[in-house]
């Protein structure tokens, strides 16, 4: 069954917190956010406890891999919770116990006991399948696309800003207050930690599982399929092909969009010399870029299967994707300051595209079990940045690793092609959008017509034309165009 009363535009209602799918897409991604925020908090300070643990290349090496390790198995009981219990308290509970590791790795006072509250604080990265899930729960197919995107896109920004804003807040401790740097790096992330843990109760108290209401009360109603059922329905969604093509696209963006958050900071600090600050100043910019561009890799998603349906999602992420690994490997071979940033921003630009593109089609593959999908997907992500993680731990330098990825990204995009849609699924997919176009349009006549004194009553009487089949039959006509023997797609 599908849920009721999505919300049809997200950039026109954008500061409507009254309604509640926009209020509770605000919540997410701002909760997402600072999940990011805390996640990679200590990356930009690993300068700093690499020295002080005595840490080798090596360690830090399995520490980049520990951070993304937990998140795997995570994000895979995540999805299956959101079937479940509910986005709602799903993500309350896993904000509340995440933020004990994120404060506690300030006990670490060696390789071992740091690797394993690593390891923890990276269960904390599930909570984009949750993001992704409740905002697909909250808008209609004719914009889940840029939703979704941008919702992961403002979240994933959190891994840019705590690049520079962690070693800011390392700066008041160490320079401020006079504290020892040991001191420094440990009460920022008790910081990062204590915001982790009121946000919890934030969303706890202003989101709810769905635009009528939530899962237990829905269920109660009839509405939706029992909780019993989302085992079965776990199962099922691990058995489609396409299921796994994603996970594998997934990890060639988003798990090398993880890995450069765990490099980069130090990349920059040993190979072109920069010091702690600024270092974490050019690494936030590849993550700064998802201010706007994974939500454009939405906007296109949705602006492709408008044209091309399915099929147009498909193909549009092959092509975000291809373009990824090439700039990747340009990136690589930088040795220039000057000329590696602008290439830099490239890369991150179409990287950024590419995962916004993944979850613009994710939502098309699975009615029934949206949470199985996006746990799976998701999980991609950070399958293929513990493997990149590998790369980063021996004898093999750091731009030669980044070339190799590159390779692989570009290996990886023309999986996206493959990714099929039956005509059953190309013609729901393409009345579902319709539906929410049509929606879209008779929401703004509505408004139109309440500026212009309409009553309620009169508005009501009005029949309004807002699909986009109507709308094209419209356009043609004016421009002159014998309709008679044409013949639209789904015309009967």
């Amino acid at each position: 069954m599908e849920l009721q009363n999505k919300a049809t535009s997200l950039w026109g209602n954008f500061l409507r917190v009254d309604k509640i799918q926009i209020r509770t897409f605000h919540v997410t991604w701002f909760a997402f956010f600072l999940c990011f925020f805390a996640w990679f908090g200590i990356a930009p300070l690993m300068a700093v406890v690499r020295e002080e643990l005595q840490l080798t290349k090596e360690q830090v090496g399995w520490t980049i891999i520990g951070a993304v390790s937990a998140t795997v198995f995570a994000r895979i009981l995540i999805g299956w919770l959101c079937d479940r219990y509910g986005p709602r308290l799903t993500y309350t509970w896993l904000l509340v116990l995440a933020s004990f590791p994120v404060m506690g790795i300030g006990l670490a006072q060696d390789y071992t006991t740091f690797l394993i509250f690593r390891i923890l604080i990276g269960v904390i990265g599930a909570s984009f399948v949750i993001t992704q899930y409740h905002t697909t729960n909250m808008f209609a197919p004719n914009v889940v696309g840029q939703a979704n995107a941008t919702s992961a896109g403002w979240g994933n920004l959190g891994g840019g800003v705590t690049q520079f804003v962690m070693p800011m807040i390392f700066s008041i401790f160490v320079v401020g207050f006079g504290m020892n740097e040991a001191f420094g790096w440990r009460a920022s992330m008790v910081v990062a930690g204590m915001v982790i843990l009121v946000t919890g109760v934030i969303y706890y108290f202003f989101t709810q599982d769905a635009p009528d209401g939530s899962y237990k009360e829905l269920r109660a109603q009839g509405k939706m399929p029992q909780r019993k059922q989302a085992t079965g329905n776990f199962f099922d969604a691990l058995k489609d092909y396409r299921v796994w093509l994603l996970f594998f696209v997934y990890a060639a963006c988003f798990g090398v969009e993880l890995i450069l958050f765990g490099t980069l900071a130090l990349y920059m600090f040993d190979y072109f010399g920069l010091n702690l600050v600024t270092a974490g100043m050019v690494a936030a910019s590849f993550g700064l870029m998802n201010i706007f561009a994974r939500t454009l890799g939405g906007i296109f998603g949705d602006n492709f299967a408008s044209i091309w349906g399915l099929k147009g999602r498909a193909t549009w992420l092959f092509i975000v994707l291809f373009i990824e690994g090439l700039a990747l490997m340009l990136f690589s071979q930088m040795n220039v300051l000057f000329l590696a940033i602008p290439t830099l921003l490239l890369f991150s630009l179409f990287t950024q595209m590419s995962e916004g593109a993944t979850f613009s089609v994710v939502p098309f593959i699975s009615k029934k079990s949206l949470g199985a999908v996006a746990g799976v997907v998701g999980a991609g992500g950070n399958v293929g940045a513990m493997g990149f993680g590998f790369l980063f731990k021996g004898d093999l330098s750091w731009d030669t690793a980044y070339l190799i990825i590159g390779v692989l990204v570009v290996c990886t995009s023309f999986l996206a092609l493959a990714i099929r849609f039956t005509k059953a699924d190309e013609i729901e997919a393409e009345q579902r959008f319709d539906n929410g176009y049509t929606r879209h349009r008779r929401e703004s006549a509505r408004k139109h017509l309440e500026v212009l004194g309409v009553s309620e009553d009169e508005i009501d009487k009005i029949r309004v034309f807002g699909s986009r089949q109507a709308f094209a039959k419209k356009r043609l006509e004016a421009l002159g165009v014998d309709l008679s023997n044409v013949k639209l797609r789904n015309d009967k």
